[in-house]
């Protein structure tokens, strides 16, 4: 890796959805470490919350394997240009589609944008995630539930159904659950509970789509650092973060992304269904 992968986190805080700019250490996503190989040549995908984070390790290395890629964000506008510049760099197509997710118009747009601007779709990756740490249900307002739903689980649905119409046998689609779905944090209440469900609606796509020749498999990752941990964490927290996993440190988001690429692949032609744990050796059941 060429970042330094430690063990904590100095103490921060940002406001959501948080920066990569004021993240310290700055997180890996494969910029000088990710080497494609040719595995998704001419694929065209959409990757949603793929500005920072698991997401953004995913565009560069969909690129670099190449695929053209579209990119929606929710407004962090600077980093979501530096992906779109590493996926240019590789040589391929970026579109990014500034928005709330949450808003279901909104998610409405994304899919034709993408057949409009990419010619098509063949890979769906629905990433974009919100969660907030809460000490008690009473702190969870019925907004910022409305907005973990509409972000974590309707985009998700729409997009989806969206998107199958325009996908030809082979096509793939990856959702981001999370060891949460069987680990539930008490304090990640909301999120927990969508991770869940986004395993289960994945496990259903892969059987309703597979007369398609769809794909659907979900992946669970455990602790990775990215601007959500310390926009939603406390600092104590944050500086503790990814020391509960079995390997001792929170994973890079460079260590997401070719789990993402073997899915997306025709390497895992017969792999549907599935729910990848990327946990630093905490089972998922």
């Amino acid at each position: 890796m060429s970042q330094p992968r430690p063990e904590s986190q100095p103490k921060q805080q940002q406001t959501p959805p948080g920066t990569l700019a004021e993240m310290d250490p700055k997180p890996d996503h494969g910029e000088e470490s990710y080497t494609g190989s040719g595995k998704l040549t001419g694929k065209r995908a959409v990757i949603t919350g793929g500005d920072s984070g698991i997401g953004r390790a995913v565009a560069i290395a969909f690129a670099r394997e190449g695929a053209d890629v579209l990119i929606a964000y929710l407004d962090e506008h600077e980093d979501a240009q530096d992906t779109a510049k590493h996926v240019e760099d590789a040589g391929r197509k970026c579109v990014l589609v500034p928005g709330d997710l949450s808003d279901r118009a909104h998610a409405k747009t994304i899919i034709p944008k993408a057949v409009d601007e990419l010619g098509g779709i063949d890979i769906l990756v629905n990433n974009a995630a919100f969660q907030m740490n809460h000490e008690s249900l009473d702190e969870v307002t019925d907004e910022e539930w409305d907005f973990t739903l509409g972000t974590n689980l309707t985009a998700m649905f729409v997009l989806t159904r969206d998107a199958v119409p325009h996908m030809q046998p082979g096509a793939s689609i990856i959702n981001s659950s999370s060891v949460n779905s069987d680990n539930p944090s008490p304090t990640l209440a909301p999120y927990a509970m969508t991770k869940a469900a986004i395993a289960n609606f994945t496990a259903s796509m892969a059987q309703l789509l597979a007369e398609k020749g769809i794909r659907a498999n979900s992946v669970a990752p455990g602790p990775v650092w990215t601007p959500l941990i310390p926009s939603t964490m406390p600092p104590e927290k944050v500086e503790s973060f990814g020391q509960q996993s079995p390997i001792g440190r929170a994973a890079q988001p460079a260590e997401l992304a070719p789990v993402y690429v073997l899915l997306a692949s025709d390497e895992a032609s017969y792999v549907s269904g599935a729910r990848v744990a990327v946990t630093g050796g905490k089972p998922i059941l």
